[in-house]
């Protein structure tokens, strides 16, 4: 059962990733030095999507690990 845990571990920290990179980053290294345009903008369609699967892949990520110490 410990291999099944870890490879199931190993798929949705693959996915987990994935998600994070597939993220937009507003004007990435732009605002760290000083640029302007500041504008609040929510997430909307694919991006609130992405945005909760990658919250969901972290929970799950973090109980297998759990799991993963306990068994």
């Amino acid at each position: 059962m410990n291999n099944n845990l870890l490879i199931v571990q190993i798929i949705i920290s693959v996915l987990l990733v994935i998600t994070i990179l597939l993220q937009q980053r507003g004007t990435a290294l732009g605002s760290a030095f000083g640029g302007g345009g500041e504008v609040y903008s929510t997430r909307r369609g694919f991006q609130q999507n992405l945005l909760w699967a990658t919250v969901i892949l972290t929970a799950a990520f973090i109980v297998l690990a759990v799991l993963n110490l306990v068994y």
